[in-house]
């Protein structure tokens, strides 16, 4: 069996278009305890996206009822 290697390069402008059409999502979480005792707890959810994309998303998961309530 053959396996044949393709040298395809992409470009940033495709690499950005295809983040920002599919979305990336990290997730964080950082504790910081010294014996025992919890100096620093962070937690961080970083989200990269076109709009279009995570209102889809975001939708989708019932994120975007909190967003449409105005405050007080």
């Amino acid at each position: 069996m053959a396996v044949e290697k393709v040298n395809s390069s992409s470009s940033l402008a495709e690499v950005v278009d295809r983040i920002l059409d599919k979305g990336i999502v990290i997730d964080a979480w950082v504790r910081v305890s010294l014996v025992g005792i919890e100096l620093l707890s962070i937690e961080a959810r970083i989200v990269i996206a076109s709009v279009e994309t995570y209102l889809k998303y975001a939708e989708a998961v019932g994120l975007t009822a909190q967003a449409a309530v105005p405050a007080a």
